[in-house]
């Protein structure tokens, strides 16, 4: 028995995908960002005043300095589960005296004894974070400017008690805490240049770390991080020390009192007297 197939007319829509291009700079409520715009699925839209403004795109270098400066964040709250940190473009709102803002910080920081808590829930937090970090992108003017001038402002009349700006070259990469009279200063560093957070009391680093960037694990020996680097590795790294002392202890003792016995048996034998062995 032959089965005969029949063709099946089949219309396939090869039309080019519309592709709707960036609204930066587009006015619109603060109602509709929310609803439209603040979690847009191509852009990551922030809001000042009524107009959009997109987030640049990082590149790898500065990628890389952010993770890595991350990872030092992650290490000292997991010793010091002080602060909460809050990532994936989450946005915080400011309503200043000349402005109003949503912005989303590239990390946040929200102390446990912060008024507002950061709900496990809300895709917003509706409090001010107290430590924000913006990694620069450098590629237009316009750029710089947002982290280094625009939200340097917003972050000091909004009340982050400290602001970090991140960057691959030592010209943009700024640190700043907020003084009791609400206005930013430098946090200066160590002799040493060493930056020393007042808000998260004993989270430190090295400013000429961030470009070279050392593995954990090298960091363990470094008195600069011991303080809250691997603290499970380097605790269990004491307790062997430790059990290796005890063991080199113990052979000396045991070396010792093999020598004691042998000059008290030299001594005996002087005298014509033999230890049975």
């Amino acid at each position: 028995m032959t089965v005969q197939l029949k063709p099946t007319n089949i219309s396939w829509d090869v039309s080019p995908v519309k592709q709707v291009g960036s609204e930066d700079g587009k006015y619109v409520s603060e109602a509709v960002y929310w609803e439209q715009y603040y979690g847009h699925p191509e852009f990551n839209y922030e809001w000042k005043n009524g107009y959009l403004q997109e987030k640049p795109m990082a590149d790898f270098i500065n990628a890389y300095i952010y993770r890595w400066f991350l990872q030092l964040l992650e290490q000292f709250l997991i010793n010091y589960p002080i602060a909460d940190i809050s990532l994936l473009e989450i946005g915080f709102r400011l309503e200043l005296p000349d402005d109003k803002v949503i912005r989303k910080p590239d990390l946040g920081i929200v102390l446990k004894d912060n008024p507002v808590e950061a709900a496990l829930n809300d895709r917003t937090y509706k409090g001010v974070f107290d430590l924000c970090v913006e990694s620069l992108s450098d590629s237009t003017r316009k750029e710089r400017e947002r982290d280094t001038v625009e939200k340097l402002g917003e972050y000091e009349i909004g009340g982050v008690q400290e602001y970090y700006i991140l960057h691959n070259s030592k010209t943009y990469t700024r640190f700043y805490h907020r003084t009791v009279w609400g206005s930013y200063v430098p946090l200066k560093p160590t002799a040493d240049g060493v930056i020393q957070s007042d808000v998260l009391p004993g989270f430190q680093f090295r400013i000429k770390d961030l470009y070279t960037r050392p593995s954990l694990q090298k960091l363990v020996n470094d008195p600069v991080y011991q303080g809250f680097i691997m603290r499970p590795y380097q605790q269990e790294r004491a307790l062997v020390k430790q059990e290796r002392q005890q063991v080199e202890q113990e052979r000396q003792r045991a070396e010792k009192a093999e020598q004691e016995l042998e000059q008290y048996r030299a001594k005996l034998k002087a005298l014509g007297i033999e230890l049975d062995e």
